[in-house]
């Protein structure tokens, strides 16, 4: 039998997305944004998508700037038709798509008691819904070409019931990003599709920023960092090596796994 090492190409080779195109919802700030560098800079051709569509033609012109190809798309994650268009877009563009990461979302603390309903559904439709219809999307391509990479954002609190701020609705709708990740890797596991999760713990990204630099935000640090075993914020270059691992061939015999990036927090 060939010895797989001597003919194997070499490991930092293999974690390069050269010829790759990637997608990045969310990708105009935060996490995302540092996700697009990232994919960007180990060679992928990166669509940078946010709902709002200065920011994401800022991090496509960043990633420009840099020397690679980049290109901004606006779009709705929760609505259909918009997701669809997201996908046209690419492949009218590149051709193909063999990177998705599906990292738009949003946050919110509310008591459950008196949280009302249309809040609980926007934090599903974004978070869970938006999730699945652009995976849907992108599945769709990636499964005729018999590969592809699809990578979601989970959080730690869909691991846990996160105090001391209360967010129920938060913690449900990423959890079940858990398991439509699991139920999505089972599914299309045999036809070459691969999809994974990270899921990162407390981050300082910009919108964290200026929340702990208000009163009922301020007073919830002190804990999350004693929670915390590393005693700090993550950054989000803390979440790129992920990103890279996930999105390369590195990673082909991995699915339906989830990577939690939290410090620590989780292990208590």
């Amino acid at each position: 039998m060939d010895d797989q090492l001597e003919n194997a190409t070499s490991i930092l080779e293999r974690f390069r997305l050269n010829n790759r195109v990637a997608l990045v919802t969310g990708g105009g700030q935060g996490i995302g944004r540092a996700f697009a560098h990232a994919l960007g800079e180990a060679g992928a051709k990166v669509a940078v998508v946010d709902i709002v569509s200065h920011r994401a033609e800022t991090v496509a012109g960043e990633l420009e700037t840099k020397g690679f190809e980049a290109m901004a798309i606006a779009a709705d994650i929760t609505q259909v038709d918009q997701v669809e268009q997201m996908v046209k877009t690419i492949l009218g563009h590149w051709e193909t798509l063999t990177i998705s990461v599906n990292n738009a979302g949003i946050a919110g603390w509310f008591d459950s008691e008196t949280m009302p309903e249309m809040e609980w559904d926007r934090m599903l439709d974004v978070n869970l819904k938006g999730v699945f219809l652009c995976a849907q999307a992108e599945g769709q391509v990636m499964l005729r070409m018999g590969y592809g990479k699809i990578i979601n954002t989970a959080s730690m609190s869909a691991h846990i019931a996160n105090t001391p701020q209360n967010q129920a609705a938060y913690n449900a709708s990423k959890a079940g990003v858990l398991q439509l990740t699991r139920s999505l890797a089972a599914e299309w596991a045999s036809r070459g599709v691969r999809v994974n999760s990270i899921s990162p713990g407390y981050m300082r990204t910009e919108l964290v920023n200026q929340f702990i630099q208000q009163p009922v935000g301020r007073d919830k640090l002190p804990y999350w960092l004693e929670r915390t075993p590393m005693g700090r914020l993550g950054e989000v270059t803390d979440l790129q090596g992920a990103v890279v691992y996930l999105a390369s061939e590195v990673s082909d015999f991995m699915t339906g796994h989830d990577m939690i990036i939290d410090g620590g927090y989780c292990t208590w």
